[in-house]
């Protein structure tokens, strides 16, 4: 791969589509969600007063999580969900040092941080669906399960499918969305794969690799100074 092009200032490095748009989910209101990956240009970082911005919130027509790439990369071996997810979703724009970060997936995940990470994302989604956040539960309800199913299949297959639509249970989150369950039913759900990510957490032994994490990162900072 070429990679000869350098980022300008502040570039996006890679940009995908998430929410329900990317899941298989979205109905006629749904916005469009994305995240991205941009960089800080190395020679920024020596100067005086320099103050690093890790994490950018935009929202306007469109919402769009943003992250630096080397505060991403920390996320990414930390198991963040929304960052390993970020690494499979469907892409937008991608250039050649995008393309290679999302080529590094395999080695930036633990399954311990994983698990624990995932765990604890979709206990926040389930102790907001419980206190009805927004007059919204059966919208943590459904992430509350889809992120469990995503954590069964990645410490089972390495990765996970976005689209959670077209998996096994891509009918009973979108009719959990739609609030067609009852809340200890979901809880039900919930606990069932709960119990399965435990079970495959004993016999994945998948290690992240942070050596490789740092070449890269070193790289583009390289990249980025002249």
């Amino acid at each position: 791969m070429t990679l000869a092009r350098s980022p300008q200032a502040h570039s996006c490095i890679l940009k995908v589509l998430v929410g329900s748009h990317a899941h298989g989910l979205a109905g006629p209101e749904s916005d469009k969600d994305f995240r991205s990956v941009f960089v800080i240009p190395t020679v920024e970082m020596f100067r005086v007063g320099f103050k690093y911005q890790g994490t950018r919130m935009m929202k306007e027509e469109e919402d769009e999580t943003s992250w630096e790439v080397g505060h991403f990369l920390q996320l990414t071996l930390q198991g963040h969900p929304l960052v390993l997810e970020t690494l499979v979703a469907p892409v937008v724009t991608m250039d050649d040092w995008g393309a290679e970060l999302r080529q590094l997936f395999p080695q930036l995940w633990s399954a311990r941080n994983a698990y624990d990470s995932f765990m604890n994302y979709c206990e926040n989604q389930r102790k907001k669906m419980l206190e009805k956040k927004d007059g919204r539960p059966a919208k943590y309800a459904a992430t509350y399960l889809r992120v469990l199913f995503n954590l069964c299949e990645l410490l089972e297959r390495g990765t996970f499918n976005v689209r959670i639509a077209d998996t096994p249970i891509g009918d009973t989150v979108r009719r959990i969305k739609d609030g067609d369950y009852r809340v200890g039913e979901v809880i039900d759900f919930g606990e069932y794969w709960a119990h399965e990510a435990t079970r495959r957490l004993t016999a994945c032994s998948q290690q992240a690799r942070p050596d490789l994490a740092d070449a890269f990162l070193i790289k583009l900072r390289k990249a980025c100074l002249s």
